[in-house]
């Protein structure tokens, strides 16, 4: 994002077109979700959403946080965003991911 755009979006000046939550999902219905999400701010022209995946418990945190940066990283993803960021502390910190959508063609 950015270090302007961050603060852009945590001040307000910026929306977040989108929030999907992943709490409570297993890794098959959480990679579901999310393509399904990403494909629908796709298609609506959504800039920024957030994803919110936890913290989890423990040092290594949980399994969601720990795959969805994995699978931004695959091939039915990468069409769709341009890059991603830890959420700010007001909106989640480390258990939140901004992802900037890329443009539909």
């Amino acid at each position: 994002l950015g270090r302007y755009a961050k603060q852009r979006v945590v001040r307000g000046r910026d929306p977040i077109d989108g929030r999907l939550d992943l709490h409570g999902l297993t890794q098959g219905e959480a990679h579901a979700a999310l393509l399904r999400f990403l494909q629908t701010a796709q298609t609506r022209g959504a800039r920024l959403v957030m994803v919110i995946t936890g913290k989890g418990r423990g040092a290594e945190g949980g399994v969601l946080k720990r795959q969805v940066p994995l699978w931004l990283a695959l091939p039915e993803f990468r069409g769709m965003v341009v890059g991603y960021e830890e959420a700010h502390q007001r909106h989640g910190g480390e258990g939140a991911l901004y992802l900037r959508v890329r443009k539909s063609r």
